[in-house]
């Protein structure tokens, strides 16, 4: 749909690859984020990190619905704030932050195909009984084909120190 807000990181150097996460409120989410980290450190590459909020509902009156994009846009700022401090200290590099608004898988894509700076998406599977999570499903899916860069599956369930290993 759009995008909200995006922020670089200051210095201008090349890092490599960029690892992609994609930001949400999940357990599993911390065990990508941890190896996008890990593999940047690891090839002097770099993370960024991509939280999609919900449009609002219809609203009748339009300022109803702005409100909430803007309260929206700012919880998602605080969590991405909070997680580059993290990403700086695991990884060495400030990450490139990206907020949207829209249908995640869509605007997943759309950001991929604009920013051809990222080379890698890093996604971990849900633990639950649901299966993997509706991401990594319609990308494992239908829309597998739409994507220009490789994906990189991560256990959800992996402890650090496993994640460690591997990267």
């Amino acid at each position: 749909m759009s995008s909200l807000y995006t922020q670089h990181p200051t210095d201008d150097e090349h890092h490599g690859r960029t690892f992609l996460v994609v930001v949400d409120e999940s357990e599993e989410m911390r065990a990508a984020l941890r190896y996008a980290c890990k593999r940047a450190l690891n090839t002097g590459g770099m993370v960024a990190l991509l939280m999609v909020v919900d449009p609002p509902e219809f609203q009748h009156f339009g300022g109803i619905g702005r409100l909430m994009s803007e309260e929206a846009r700012a919880k998602a700022e605080e969590i991405l704030q909070r997680l580059a401090a993290e990403v700086k200290a695991g990884s060495g590099h400030t990450p490139t932050l990206y907020i949207r608004e829209g249908d995640r898988a869509t605007e997943l894509l759309d950001l991929i195909n604009e920013e051809r700076d990222i080379s890698i998406l890093v996604l971990a599977s849900g633990t639950g009984p649901e299966g993997p999570g509706p991401l990594v499903s319609s990308l494992s899916g239908k829309l597998i084909n739409k994507l220009r860069v490789p994906v990189t599956l991560v256990p959800g369930h992996l402890s650090d120190g496993a994640i460690d290993v591997l990267t």
